[in-house]
């Protein structure tokens, strides 16, 4: 169900995470993202998972949660670990068809592939559900705030960003009700082959992209009432103030960092686990 869609959610608890300052936390994640696309070993992935747990656990934000983030990709999860085993072309094969070749590196590839996806989603989410679309916004206005002195319109960005992630999860809670609306009235959506339900869908977009312009107007007309930008400089209740706690996750975050580029450049447990399942097919 659509409704099962965690993402974009904020989940309200009080720990530390919850506390940091929005602005390092969007820093770090933006190192968390790009760091992990120069990931190439198991190692490497261990240590992300077991970052993402940690902090989900200092978070004191259900495991379940954030596992039902994963929901939205689970598809492409599948598709493309497929397309990988299937398609990689690497190692000796020990299967083969026509253009298709299964080996141990295809399979250790598609492993690794949906790893890096599933943890690409895990850790964004983790910073929607610990930080308030309010810090978000200031966050991202206080880092883009550099580029006022070229007039860009930095604050109108911040808020659509905030917004736009807001939206996810009200999006799919519509998607969801329109769905079951559809079915009371007998419509087949989730039988038949692939081209019905690809048809089945339109009843269910059209109402779906009419309620979202309609609660995009409804939202422009509540920030017009209420005077947003009505005035160049505004004021906000909460200054964005750096503290200790921020100082020690950049230091462990760095600790980690640093871990992580070493497990790519020095450990090569990849070659152990090949050669081990490799014995084990062989045996």
């Amino acid at each position: 169900m659509m409704k099962d869609v965690s993402f974009g959610q904020y989940y309200p608890a009080e720990s530390g995470v919850h506390r940091m300052d929005p602005r390092f936390k969007l820093v770090l994640m933006l190192f968390y993202v790009v760091l992990i696309f120069f990931v190439d070993t198991f190692v490497g992935y261990l240590a992300y998972l077991a970052f993402v747990l940690l902090m989900t656990g200092l978070a004191k934000v259900p495991l379940r949660t954030l596992l039902r983030s994963l929901s939205g990709v689970g598809v492409m999860v599948i598709f493309i670990s497929i397309i990988n085993v299937f398609f990689y072309g690497g190692g000796e094969p020990l299967w083969s068809w026509w253009v298709m070749s299964v080996s141990v590196e295809s399979i250790l590839h598609a492993l690794k592939m949906a790893l890096r996806i599933m943890l690409l989603v895990m850790g964004p989410a983790l910073l929607t559900f610990t930080t308030t679309p309010t810090a978000l916004t200031d966050g991202i206005e206080s880092l883009l705030s550099p580029l006022k002195l070229i007039k860009f319109p930095v604050r109108d960005v911040a808020v659509i960003m905030s917004i736009a992630l807001r939206m996810i999860p009200t999006l799919m809670e519509e998607t969801d009700r329109i769905m079951m609306a559809q079915k009371a009235r007998g419509a087949s959506i989730d039988t038949g082959n692939i081209f019905r339900r690809i048809k089945a869908l339109v009843p269910v977009l059209v109402p779906l992209f009419v309620g979202a312009f309609r609660r995009a107007e409804e939202l422009a007309f509540a920030l017009d009432s209420r005077c947003y930008n009505a005035s160049p400089k505004r004021t906000r209740y909460r200054i964005l103030k750096p503290g200790a706690r921020d100082a020690v996750a950049v230091l462990a975050f760095a600790a980690w960092g640093t871990f992580v580029i070493l497990s790519i450049v020095l450990f090569d447990f990849d070659t152990m686990i090949y050669n081990a399942i490799s014995a084990a097919i062989g045996g």
